[in-house]
């Protein structure tokens, strides 16, 4: 009897295996299995597929047992265009694939070894296969704000020939690119060297013996980050083409309608694309100073759901209204600014308090404050304590009374002003040298930041004046700015170096890194977290894409 019982179990427990593996290939698009000599069954690889005519890409990882399945509510019938990202691997044979309607197409991948990592690796890879200790390297970051550091490291410079690139990429607008160079106009911030003096010389050394492209460049081992496994395989990534090849999405942001805005770091547009359909309507915004650099930086919504943009070296913000798209530009006063002023930050969150949005001028680091009612700026000038000691910020966010943050990217501290009396006052970060860049506050009034040089993500609590501190696992994650849902039970960021987005919980610490598809330049991040599960949302700041990544788990 016990032996018939095991038998039925055993059968009962088949069917039900069979019926739940009928269900998830039912419910697949395209599905199969990815392979190589190398490894057998690979986990980690990233499958893309792009349907014929599309500006629409989508993504799946590979399981344990190196299978991928591209979901059918993700995937209409129609021919697509496959490929992956496998560090040291490339898709062999099978290109395309034609997806039918009401079935489910199966596609297995083999993949093959790449003669050269060169073109593969990441910026956090050059610098974890570079010699030399991190500090030596750490200027190199300074470098991705407009182009990999591939560009630097096969180039055939010599010591002195270094020198010169310093000084001239110095001259260029944070907002510039190799194919479209925004140049400073000469002043006091006319130049932004990322060395100088003898640390210029030094580098410039270190580069020329280092270049590939160099005949006397030192051999060195081309260093990899191992491919995603686990958790970091269950997600779903869907990348958004932007029609004009030269946009900049710094800033992305979802509005309550499900509408997606960017700002254009690089030109005078803020962006808007519908997610179901990736259309998108590029709004433009009036140019004020026609001499200086164009494009916008930090974009947000105000209380009423429209977007408030901060216009860089146009220095003036802007608001967008979101159901008319009406632009209503706010330039500072003109005897305020010079040849190098910058608004990078705008605060209009919580404006409803006071009728105050605050701003920025980054080139003197002056707060400076819009009254809504009048239009009119005050200068409340340089956030400093009442012992005199000024924190230069760089990320602003505002908690719920409208006081305003103040992110020290080029120190190691965090402060505040009283949105009142305009007292600052100001904390060091645990960690030196921590760089906070941006962040935001959450529903119980703590404010997260990212903390750029500490590789790390912070937050502070205003009920005890303590800072937290988490370490990201991955080298070089170097996140740029964070945003914490669930009441602070999980946090995300993303890096500009390692082409991952990194899902933080804060109860255990652990981190879950999603390797994107291709070389993604993340600044801001923004999770919608309406739904079942978070979405994040990044702009794609050099490859003119809208990115989505949606966990499975």
């Amino acid at each position: 009897m016990r032996g018939r019982q095991r038998w039925l179990g055993a059968a009962v427990a088949l069917l039900a295996a069979a019926s739940m593996s009928s269900g998830a290939h039912a419910q697949a698009a395209l599905t199969g299995l990815v392979s190589s000599s190398e490894e057998g069954a690979m986990e980690g690889v990233l499958v893309s597929a792009k349907k014929e005519g599309s500006t629409i890409t989508t993504t799946v990882v590979t399981d344990e047992q190196g299978r991928y399945s591209f979901p059918a509510a993700h995937m209409a019938a129609g021919k697509y265009t496959i490929s992956i990202r496998a560090i040291g691997y490339k898709l062999e044979g099978l290109k395309t694939i034609d997806v039918p309607t009401g079935s489910t197409a199966t596609a297995d991948l083999k993949l093959g070894k790449v003669k050269s990592l060169v073109p593969q690796l990441s910026n956090a890879e050059w610098l974890l296969s570079l010699p030399g200790a991190d500090k030596q390297k750490a200027f190199l970051t300074m470098c991705v704000g407009c182009h990999t550091l591939q560009r630097v490291l096969t180039s055939n410079h010599d010591a002195a020939e270094f020198q010169q690139v310093f000084l001239r990429m110095a001259r260029y607008s944070p907002g510039s690119t190799p194919t479209n160079p925004q140049p400073l106009l000469p002043g006091p911030r006319g130049e932004r060297p990322a060395v100088t003096g003898d640390a210029a010389k030094a580098a410039a050394e270190f580069l020329a013996s280092v270049s590939l492209g160099n005949s006397e460049a030192i051999e060195y081992p081309l260093k990899t980050l191992p491919r995603p496994k686990g958790r970091s395989t269950k997600v779903l990534i869907t990348e958004y083409d932007l029609p004009r090849k030269g946009a900049l999405p710094h800033d992305v942001i979802v509005d309550k309608d499900g509408q997606v805005w960017y700002s254009d770091f690089g030109a005078q547009f803020v962006g808007v694309m519908d997610p179901k359909t990736g259309t998108t309507k590029d709004i433009a915004i009036p140019v004020v100073r026609p001499e200086q650099p164009k494009g916008g930086l930090d974009i947000e919504f105000d209380p009423d759901g429209n977007i408030w943009l901060a216009m860089m070296y146009q220095a003036a913000i802007a608001k967008v209204d979101r159901k008319t798209h009406e632009v209503s530009v706010f330039p500072f006063p003109k005897e305020w600014i010079s040849t190098s002023a910058q608004a990078s930050m705008v605060s209009p969150t919580y404006s409803n308090v006071d009728g105050k949005v605050w701003t920025n001028n980054q080139e003197d680091h002056l707060n400076y404050r819009l009254d809504l009612a009048t239009g009119k700026f005050e200068n409340p000038g340089p956030a400093k304590t009442p012992a005199g000691k000024q924190i230069r910020a760089y990320g602003m966010p505002t908690d719920h009374q409208n006081n305003l943050y103040q992110l020290e990217f080029g120190g190691g501290s965090i402060g505040r002003r009283d949105a009142k009396t305009l007292e600052v006052t100001i904390w060091p970060t645990p960690g030196a040298l921590s760089r906070p860049r941006r962040g935001r506050v959450d529903e119980q009034g703590r404010l997260w930041f990212a903390e750029y040089g500490g590789n790390g993500i912070g937050m502070f609590d205003p009920q005890t004046d303590a800072i937290k501190e988490w370490r990201l696992p991955t080298p070089w994650s170097a996140p740029y700015d964070v945003v914490a849902i669930k009441n602070g039970a999980e946090v995300w960021t993303g890096s500009m170096l390692t082409d991952q987005v990194s899902r933080l919980d804060t109860a255990t610490g652990q981190v879950v890194d999603y390797l994107l598809p291709r070389t993604t330049n993340i600044r801001r991040v923004f999770v919608d977290s309406s739904g079942e599960r978070p979405i994040l949302w990044v702009g794609s700041n050099h490859g003119a894409a809208i990115v989505k990544v949606e966990p499975l788990d």
